[in-house]
């Protein structure tokens, strides 16, 4: 049975690091601290070392019993047996994705500011669909804007969970969560912390 109600709560997304100790140290500390789901995000490595990282961070992830993604990568994620893969606008077509994976993996589709492109990737059979970027984000600061009204309508409408990402820290997340989003990604203000799994936790009182 796929894991669908694990996209509730702290979604963590891994930070670009080329050392896979500290990799997995940092990971550990966010599943300690409660994240429901890890997604493996590395556009820097060559394809190799994505997979040395990707197949050690699925294994620490079944030992805590939380599904890993895969961005953007479907080969990798069937080559590591991930518990599925997150498409955007210049990925695979969800079509694509489900053919390869099989109907028992997750798939998230990125939707951006695009209620319409929720609307259809859930007619499609997504697992999830993300919105964002919510707040000016480090990572992506040419990410267009979606607005916290779009997780309340998307929220009503849609019959799969929602996703918000794109610069949500500890003070705004509040917001994001009230607005409708069932988990919210996060990347630098989780891993950056002085302490991950504290910084974790904060993040999962919010859908206590």
């Amino acid at each position: 049975m796929k894991p669908t109600d694990s996209i509730r709560g702290l979604y963590a997304i891994t930070p670009e690091c080329s050392d896979t100790g500290r990799l997995l140290a940092l990971t550990e500390a966010a599943l300690n601290g409660g994240a429901a789901v890890v997604q493996y995000r590395n556009k820097l490595l060559p394809a190799a070392r994505r997979q040395e990282q990707a197949l050690a961070l699925v294994r620490l992830c079944r030992t805590h019993a939380r599904p890993l993604i895969v961005n953007d990568d479907i080969a990798l994620a069937q080559n590591i047996d991930a518990a599925g893969v997150h498409i955007g606008k210049d990925d695979a077509l969800l079509s694509e994705a489900r053919a390869a994976l099989g109907p028992d993996k997750i798939i998230g589709v990125s939707c951006y500011n695009r209620l319409e492109l929720a609307r259809s990737a859930c007619a499609q059979g997504a697992d999830y669909v993300a919105f964002g970027s919510m707040f000016p984000s480090v990572t992506k600061p040419e990410a267009c804007a979606a607005s916290l009204e779009l997780l309340t309508h998307a929220r009503r409408e849609l019959k799969c969970p929602i996703v918000a990402i794109g610069g949500i820290t500890a003070e705004n997340a509040g917001s994001v969560a009230q607005a409708g989003a069932h988990a919210i990604a996060v990347i630098s203000d989780l891993f950056d912390a002085p302490s991950v799994d504290q910084r974790a936790r904060a993040y999962v009182r919010l859908f206590a």
